[in-house]
Parts: structure tokens; sequence; C-alpha cells
């Protein structure tokens, strides 16, 4: 044990406060963030306590930790944290998270923590100068974590509104009609058309063609595969609902597209690399000359989960996905929408691998910290190299 420690139980360093019922959260706008048993669910204009705090869920199958910088309201089916001596909040909220406190259970028939099974666990607690050094390494590995994942959900953001502006809205299109200015460079600007026909899918863009998915594409069915968890080895593997695992061999041997073909829910996902799909789902295969990345956000506009063969297990059906009509553009204009937006793919798979990285390192150092294992100092020089 780190030097300076003290042993201690939590009911002596904390106290669980009960969060309160609040109706319309869910719709409510307001600068303050709510918080449930599992995370935030909402929005009000006025907080239940101030900031920095810790959330702790109370009641459900599965109770979470968070922790918020600004003031915010916990409703009743979680706890709000109060600390009762001189607790860095931040340290506590990464100390409740390793001694899993949102895991205590009473035995009742709906999973609960309690405040009587919290209060008697004990725990370590380092000096306040130490807590502050901890809650430092551990906020800095979450802060870059979350401006990375805002940066990619910025530049997905960037990708759908280009997409929507090309091909659902026909921006480029209504702006030649009227003569004006599309705002492209020529070259793009001269590949989409100055007028519109009617189709039936409504008015389109003239020479698009309206057809199936059937004409464009197959649906191919993934493999069973066992020991797939992890991620060291060299092909990542999907399921209806994302990215799994990995595995040494990829049965897709290009980038390409993933689509849930058994559960609840069923996804649509877009691979960089050759990949390996499981028995849960398809992978796309062109039937002709076709941008993937043209037709993977085609997909997400589609309700695939709408789609059921009827079965037990709901399914999606190849004759009902076949069927489906699709408002294919020139092959020229898909391939420009790939060739403006690769950039921004490129910095977003970056994004995830240092969002990845960044992951590992902090579930890493966070036992060996809070435990007293690793100490400061020694884990501040090696941060300076990685962060």
């Amino acid at each position: 044990m780190a030097g300076e420690w003290r042993t201690s139980t939590w009911g002596d360093e904390i106290v669980l406060e009960y969060g309160k019922a609040l109706r319309g959260h869910d719709t409510a706008k307001g600068q303050y963030r709510v918080y449930g048993s599992n995370g935030p669910i909402g929005w009000t204009p006025e907080p239940l306590t101030q900031g920095p705090g810790v959330i702790l869920g109370r009641k459900g199958a599965y109770r979470g930790v968070q922790f918020s910088r600004d003031p915010f309201f916990v409703i009743d089916t979680a706890y709000y944290v109060v600390p009762k001596s001189e607790l860095d909040m931040r340290w506590l909220y990464y100390a409740i998270k390793h001694y899993n406190l949102g895991e205590v259970d009473d035995g009742s028939p709906i999973p609960s923590t309690t405040r009587a099974a919290v209060y008697v666990r004990d725990l370590d607690v380092p000096i306040p100068d130490e807590q502050r050094a901890i809650a430092h390494i551990l906020g800095t590995l979450d802060d870059k974590i979350e401006l990375n994942q805002r940066m990619n959900e910025t530049l997905v953001a960037m990708a759908r509104a280009l997409f929507k502006s090309w091909f659902v809205d026909f921006d480029p299109v209504r702006a030649k009609a009227a003569g004006r200015d599309p705002g492209l460079p020529q070259p793009l600007a001269d590949l989409f058309p100055d007028s519109f026909e009617d189709s039936d899918l409504g008015e389109i863009p003239k020479g698009w063609r309206v057809v199936n998915w059937g004409e464009l594409v197959t649906l191919e069915y993934g493999k069973s595969l066992r020991q797939y968890e992890g991620s060291h080895m060299a092909y990542p593997v999907y399921g209806t609902n994302g990215l799994i695992g990995s595995h040494s061999e990829p049965l897709c041997d290009h980038a390409g597209i993933i689509v849930g073909r058994k559960g609840a829910y069923r996804g649509v996902h877009f691979c960089s690399t050759p990949f390996f799909v499981i028995d849960t789902a398809f992978y796309v295969e062109p039937k002709e000359p076709i941008e993937l990345r043209w037709a993977y956000y085609e997909l997400l506009r589609q309700d695939i989960n709408s789609m059921d063969s009827g079965s037990a297990i709901p399914s999606t059906s190849r004759e009902d996905f076949y069927s489906l009509p699709v408002l294919a553009p020139h092959i020229e204009i898909q391939q420009a929408f790939t060739r403006l937006l690769r950039p921004v793919w490129a910095r977003q798979k970056q994004g995830d691998g240092e969002c990845r990285t960044l992951v590992t390192l902090r579930d890493t150092l966070l036992p060996k910290l809070i435990s007293g294992e690793l100490r400061v100092k020694d884990t501040e020089k090696f941060m300076e190299r990685v962060v």
C-alpha cells in the first residue's frame, strides 16, 4: 500500500443521496443534464445539485457510474454522491468504478444498489494531493477520449449532411435547374443534371435510375465462427449489431457493408478493411459497379428492422431486401462523393484507433492507481510520452 493512504469504509467517506422524480425530462429543453440509473436521459432548466459530481445507479439490471463537471439533476432511479471528508470528486468517480459499487446488489427482485450494502465496504483513501494527481492522470485520458469521440461525431455528421444534400435533397440539381451556382468546382458541378423527371419515387434528377437493391447487390451469408472475442487478430469480426471481435482470416476480402440478419435490432455497418461476418449477418457484394460508401449511406436510410421473415426470431429476408427500390445516381457522382469524403473517413478511422489505444491505457492504469500499486510520479513520466 502506498504511504500516507488510510483504510476507511464508504459509509465514513460519502453519503448516497436519492434523486427525485422528474416528469418530461426526455422532451424538456434546458442547460442541465438529467441522469438516471444508466446515464444521461434528458435535460432540465433547473439542476438538483451542483457540479462537479458523481452519479451512481440505484435500480435496474445495469447501474452505471457517471461524472458531471456541471450542475445536474438525478431522477429517483439513481443516487448522487456527497463526500463527508476532503475528497476530489473526479478521484471519487474513478474509485467508485474501481470498487464496482454499481454491481453491489441487495438481492431484491428488482436489482438494486442499497446504501446499507455500500456503506459497509472498505476502501483505501490517498491524501488529497494524491487524489488530485490520480484524477488528473485518468481525467486527461478520458478528456482526450471524449474530444476524439466528439470530433468523430462531427465528421459523421459532415458525411451524412453531404449525402443528404446530394442524394436526398438534390441541392446541386435544384441550383442548376434554377440557374444558380451550385457552389461546386466546375468539373464536379458538371456531373449533376440541370433538370428533373418523374419516376415511381416521384421527381428525381434526370438520368438517374430507379432500381431495386436486388439489381445492384447480393446479400451473402456470414459463417459460423468460434473464438473471435478480443481485438488482437488482423481482421475485424461483425455480427448483426456490429463489431464483436477479430479473426486471423477474412470472409470478405475487401472493404464493405454488413447488414444484420437475425435479432430484434439488425444494424447496417461499414468496414474499411477486409473483414469476417458471422452467421447472424450478411455482407454486401455488388452485382454492377457501384461505390460501396454511397450504398452504405443509402442503406442507412432503409428501415432494415421493419423487414421480418415471420420466423420466431426476427430476421431480415433477402427477398424483401432485394425488392426495395433505390434511386441510383451515375457512378461518376458516387465516385466523386467518395473522393470528396475520403479524408474525412481517414480522420475518423484515425480517431477511432486513438480512442481504442487511450481506453486500453486508461483501463490498465485505473486499478493500479486507485489501489496504490502504481505511484503517480512514475505514471506522470509515462504519460508525458504517450499523451
